[in-house]
């Protein structure tokens, strides 16, 4: 017999929730399998099988609070399943023969409405407790969790599904309203947030940009470059670059504050937000001085991909001197974007829109992109702030300046 533990969580990380179990008690598993997921307020672990054997109990159950390393189920390696009942065994040795059994003389177990209705061997122990006390079919609801899996809160305050998929109301006219509890993620993605804003003298400075001879230098060279580097050349990578150009040009916004000192950093590790179902997350590029643009953005693409997963681990999540967040992916125009400490700097790019500009006295059509520079004005000074962000402004209408050093 062998423990199953919680990961090892870093030293910034206390506990964690289990939000998942993928197995039950006396289940067979193999090694490696996906047994239960722990959702920390940083990432979601993920507890695999050490090895094929069965599941012999499991000591946390979902919903349940557990520390680093601690034990939360128990486990018998090279050991089998329990075989069926006897009676289920004489049912198949007899249908073998040809031995007509009458369904009548057979007495119908006993089953909770819900479980009759549907094998609910995919649903978590949580959820299938739900489902016998409310005789709900979790087939019939519409699960909030990750990858569309019901949760035991979707069990309590059911929203239902027709038979097309699509959510119906409980009742006719009734008005509806879903209450869950917030995610570790969630929880503490609000509490930076609303540090930020209260522990910060933050104010935003704004400027826009000619995307004219960026677009117009990707339209050239994007197929050479997918060719060449397997990654398609975006405006992610270019900005990152134009940056990392404008942080050593200016050290205090790559700065942070500790305490009563100011702290310089002599790298550039720029964070790119990156959205996903749990919440916005911002994985860090390291050294971006020393990468090049095809690195820049195959180290975004992983990043993402693994946002989308729920693979970010929370090494690739730490640190950070500057943050770089894109809303006009969803079509933003114009935000003031907030500030991801320890870091004293965040900027914030935008949609790109044609606005007729004024050019030597005539009005020219151009694709214009508002930027944002939220700061913190105990340790930047505007001037400073304004002429960062002319940079970058500089560095992406004439991409020259970028391979001139300019």
């Amino acid at each position: 017999m062998a423990d199953i533990k919680a990961p090892v969580f870093p030293e910034s990380v206390q506990d964690g929730t289990i939000v998942e179990w993928h197995v039950a008690e006396g289940e067979q598993v193999a090694r490696d399998q996906l047994l239960a997921e722990i959702e920390t307020d940083k990432v979601v672990l993920e507890v695999v099988a050490p090895d094929d054997g069965v599941i012999s109990s499991i000591t946390k159950g979902v919903d349940s609070t557990v520390v680093s390393a601690e034990v939360i189920a128990t486990f018998e390696a090279g050991a089998t399943a329990a075989p069926k009942a006897e009676s289920e065994e004489l049912s198949k040795d007899e249908a073998d023969k040809g031995t007509t059994i009458d369904p009548a003389s057979v007495a119908a177990p006993v089953q909770p409405k819900a479980e009759a209705e549907g094998d609910f061997k995919d649903q978590s122990p949580a959820v299938r407790k739900a489902a016998k006390e409310t005789g709900v079919n979790p087939a019939d609801v519409q699960g909030s969790g990750r990858g569309g899996r019901v949760t035991k809160s979707d069990m309590v305050n059911p929203t239902l599904k027709g038979d097309n998929g699509q959510v119906i109301a409980t009742a006719i006219g009734q008005r509806i309203e879903k209450r869950e509890p917030m995610t570790r993620l969630r929880k503490r993605i609000a509490e930076r947030l609303l540090s930020a804003t209260q522990e910060t003298a933050m104010l935003t400075t704004f400027n826009e940009v000619n995307m004219k001879p960026l677009m117009d230098l990707r339209a050239k060279y994007k197929d050479q470059f997918e060719k060449r580097h397997g990654v398609k050349l975006g405006f992610m990578s270019l900005f990152v670059k134009a940056a990392t150009e404008a942080l050593k040009r200016f050290p205090a916004v790559n700065a942070s504050i500790d305490g009563d000192d100011i702290v310089y950093h002599g790298y550039y590790d720029v964070g790119v937000a990156v959205s996903s179902d749990r919440g916005l997350v911002v994985p860090v590029l390291r050294d971006t001085d020393s990468m090049g643009l095809a690195d820049i953005e195959g180290g975004i693409r992983d990043y993402a991909t693994k946002a989308r997963e729920g693979k970010l681990s929370i090494e690739e999540m730490t640190g950070g001197t500057f943050t770089i967040t894109n809303g006009g992916v969803f079509g933003s125009l114009l935000s003031t974007p907030i500030i991801n400490p320890p870091q004293t700097a965040i900027l914030g790019m935008h949609a790109i829109n044609e606005r007729p500009m004024a050019v030597n006295g005539e009005v020219v059509i151009l694709p214009m992109m508002y930027l944002a520079l939220s700061y913190d004005h105990r340790l930047i000074d505007g001037k400073d702030a304004v002429q960062f962000l002319v940079t970058i402004k500089e560095l992406i209408e004439d991409p020259a300046r970028l391979i001139l050093d300019l």
